[in-house]
């Protein structure tokens, strides 16, 4: 299930241009491509001018928020909320899953394809990410600066 956020905006406010900072995914491994394809349209229209380095670390941290929120933070049924507020300086990446248990770090495996996430988040937003409590769940963040 992907579904887009977007409210009626009260009569004395207008929505933002552009695509949504924000996009509700079903905790299912298809999740991971929907929330790569969000991430290039949202710092495409919201930093038009990133480079194509820039533009593929976001997705790649996205990507691998998602990845591991779906993997470990969910259950059937539930859903993965992706936040993301860019611009000319950095990407925040925002992921909420319902599971309280901050991410941990798992050995590498190439057998199971698994094990790199938390690595790439240090390679590619060194001292700039992390988690905090979320009413339901938690929230993993990283911020990608821009190069």
């Amino acid at each position: 299930m992907i579904e887009r956020w977007q409210a009626t905006p009260p009569a004395s406010c207008t929505l933002p241009d552009g695509p949504p900072p924000i996009l509700l995914l079903g905790g299912e491994p298809e999740s991971a491509k929907a929330a790569r394809d969000f991430a290039r349209e949202y710092v495409g229209y919201h930093v038009p001018g990133a480079s194509d380095d820039y533009l593929d670390s976001v997705i790649l941290v996205t990507c691998e928020l998602v990845t591991n929120a779906v993997r470990y933070g969910t259950e059937p049924g539930d859903s993965v909320r992706v936040t993301l507020d860019a611009d000319d300086n950095r990407t925040r990446v925002e992921v909420q899953d319902p599971r309280r248990r901050p991410p941990q770090r798992r050995p590498e495996s190439d057998e199971r394809g698994r094990g790199r996430g938390l690595f790439i988040l240090d390679a590619l937003c060194p001292d700039a990410w992390g988690h905090t409590p979320a009413p339901f769940g938690k929230v993993v963040w990283a911020e990608v600066k821009a190069t």
